[in-house]
């Protein structure tokens, strides 16, 4: 990467760009499944919260954020401090660059320096792209959940996939 290239973490003033990745896929596709755009003061607030306890990266092209992602409390019970679950994302018009390898590939090198023990990724289905990074990874599907979302007139299937840190 040039110097106009970086994987680093976010920063409260990076929620412009995050915002405007994210809410193409609020308002175009199933995979996330909140139906209104995320405000940019909104996405502001989830980026510090992120950032207080866990990575939360971004991956900077020439001043615009190309890409996201980070790793945030997957259940709040006590017994379930040591796992996580992992979201990235990438703007769509920079998907197959690789963007989503490097920081899914900085995500988890920053996550074995924590007290994490497993890396939960919660997935839409179908979603072969996404299906392929996680696996890519080592991740393997653990569940299946039929229609549980609804969005946009149908109902969805997520599943979850899981990756053990050594």
């Amino acid at each position: 990467m040039t110097n106009k290239n970086a994987l680093r973490n976010a920063k409260p003033e990076d929620a412009a760009g995050i915002a405007d990745i994210y809410n193409y896929y609020v308002e175009n596709t199933d995979i996330t499944f909140e139906t209104e755009p995320v405000p940019e003061t909104e996405m502001r607030k989830r980026i510090s919260a992120v950032a207080e306890q866990y990575p939360c990266l971004v991956y900077e092209e020439a001043g615009r954020i190309l890409g996201y992602c980070y790793a945030s409390t997957w259940k709040k019970r006590e017994a379930y401090r040591h796992a996580v679950e992992s979201t990235v994302y990438v703007d769509r018009d920079s998907q197959g660059r690789g963007i989503g390898v490097l920081l899914m590939t900085a995500l988890l090198e920053a996550l074995k320096k924590m007290p994490v023990h497993t890396v939960i990724a919660c997935i839409t289905m179908p979603n072969p792209q996404s299906v392929r990074l996680h696996e890519k990874f080592g991740f393997r599907q653990a569940s299946e959940f039929k229609e549980a979302g609804y969005k946009f007139g149908r109902w969805i299937d997520v599943g979850d996939w899981q990756l053990l840190l050594p």
